[in-house]
């Protein structure tokens, strides 16, 4: 039985083993299939969902805060992240952490400890989120198509030449692209989609630690000052809002909160769920850290104060010109395929809250499923005009916001900075005070509540640099006539 699951940077998919034939079935404690999850499988999860798009703009985010500051801040995200991830897990189950009621996915935990109107809060967050992560996808994807077309043309004309072209008609290829596979009712059955993301995520990755490395031999010396971008090249203000940005960047990268408990719920036991769960976020955040560290660092020491916005397309790199395109064509071929898996939760919301709230007569008329004749397929595809409408109106906005604003970094900082706060840290902190009873005024709970207010003012920050970036940035381009 596989589930795909998402999260803000990755598509990956999540099995569960259930026996077959005439032996008895095995079944946990919950009355579902044996869960046959283990540490390696749990971790592998975790890297591959955590390590995705976000890599690409750590080189330009350690350049704003500088040797220093990068490094740190680096490794402030990631001790947060791994803390606040014990907490979470620590909510996979209700009462008892090893017979206790499981919950099978965050909302169903914020829901089981927290209720009220923190699940309306936590809902409104998540789609939010996925709205965002949706618009950050399609620039991402229509930067890498411009950037093969430019890559081709500066081997072909040579590096003088300005090579402009424009990302509007490959925004629109790409949501045509995505009208059409948004009508597949949901991707369940399309488990190969995660093992490509999850080898297109590491081929991009590594194709662009291998060049920073490369460069960085190729000149020399290591690039970069300890305070990072000098105040003269931008100005005062300018240094501090894309400081708090870089912040932002780095949230980005990190956060995989939202997915965690779907994770855990695939982890077989004894031992509990939560010492699983709680080693295989030490190992995947381990990881995760050194591989950003090398990312980040590398690419900051190839460029200095100029390293671009997003590595494999800031044209820090020329050459070799074929590998870049293969990992521009990675990059695209893993955001296809991401955009959908993080838009399905917000379909299937939207669809179900239609068939709640729509008259039954109406929902009826508008729900009824055509069949559509497809060559090459047996059964014809199910058409149902609801579906074909909303996803595609949805798919068209999205578009449209992209192609109005497509400013990578700024996107980037702005979707961490909202996500990061809410899903990563308050909502594990506050469950995890009302599950394990902590008193308040306590020095536990003053900690925690310390940890909280602390990663909010970064959020805050992170937010504001986002915003200016956006600001400054509108000043200076007219919509729809983006070209590079």
């Amino acid at each position: 039985m596989g589930e795909l699951y998402h999260h803000n940077n990755q598509i990956f998919d999540i099995s569960i083993d259930v026996p077959h034939g005439g032996a008895t079935k095995l079944y946990d404690d919950d009355g579902r299939p044996k869960r046959t999850g283990t540490l390696f499988t749990a971790t592998s999860h975790i890297i591959t969902a955590v390590i995705g798009s976000g890599v690409l703009s750590l080189a330009w985010a350690t350049a704003q805060l500088g040797w220093i500051a990068g490094p740190a801040m680096l490794f402030m995200f990631s001790f947060v992240t791994y803390y606040a991830s014990t907490l979470l897990a620590s909510c996979y189950r209700s009462g008892d952490p090893d017979t206790g009621k499981r919950n099978y996915t965050y909302m169903d935990a914020v829901r089981s400890n927290l209720g009220g109107v923190h699940v309306k809060l936590c809902g409104a967050v998540q789609y939010l989120n996925l709205f965002g992560t949706s618009i950050g996808y399609t620039i991402a994807a229509s930067i890498s198509m411009m950037a093969i077309e430019r890559s081709n043309c500066f081997h072909t004309k040579g590096h003088e030449d300005p090579c402009e072209v424009s990302s509007n008609s490959y925004m629109i290829a790409f949501g045509v692209l995505q009208v059409i596979l948004s009508q597949i009712p949901n991707f369940d059955e399309i488990w190969w989609l995660s093992i490509v993301a999850a080898v297109m995520s590491f081929t991009y990755s590594f194709i662009g630690l291998g060049l920073g490395i490369s460069k960085v031999a190729e000149n020399g010396q290591i690039r970069g000052s300890l305070t990072g971008v000098s105040i003269g090249e931008v100005t005062e203000m300018e240094k501090v809002w894309r400081s708090f940005q870089a912040l932002g960047a780095m949230a980005f990268a990190y956060s995989y909160s939202m997915i965690l408990i779907e994770i855990q719920d695939t982890i077989k036991s004894p031992p509990s769920e939560y010492k699983t769960m709680k080693k295989a976020s030490m190992i995947s955040v381990s990881v995760t850290t050194i591989f950003y560290m090398l990312c980040g660092c590398f690419g900051y020491a190839a460029f200095g104060d100029m390293s671009p916005g997003n590595l494999l397309t800031g044209f820090g790199f020329y050459n070799p010109f074929w590998l870049l395109d293969i990992a521009n064509a990675a990059i695209i071929i893993h955001l296809v395929g991401a955009y959908q898996v993080f838009c399905q939760p917000l379909f299937a919301f939207v669809e179900k809250f239609a068939q709640e709230h729509l008259p039954e007569s109406t929902f009826s008329v508008i729900n009824k499923e055509i069949p559509v004749p497809v060559p090459g397929l047996k059964s014809p595809f199910k058409l149902n005009l609801f579906r074909l409408v909303w996803r595609t109106v949805f798919v068209v906005t999205t578009t449209v916001i992209s192609m109005i604003m497509p400013f990578f970094n700024d996107v980037v900082g702005l979707l961490g900075a909202l996500g990061f706060w809410p899903l990563t840290v308050f909502f594990p902190v506050e469950m995890y005070i009302s599950s394990h009873k902590i008193p308040k005024w306590s020095s536990r709970w003053i900690c925690l509540q310390m940890l909280s207010g602390a990663c909010l003012i970064i959020s805050i920050a992170a937010a504001a640099g986002s915003v200016a970036g956006v600001v400054s940035d509108l000043k200076v381009y007219k919509p729809f006539k983006t070209s590079y």
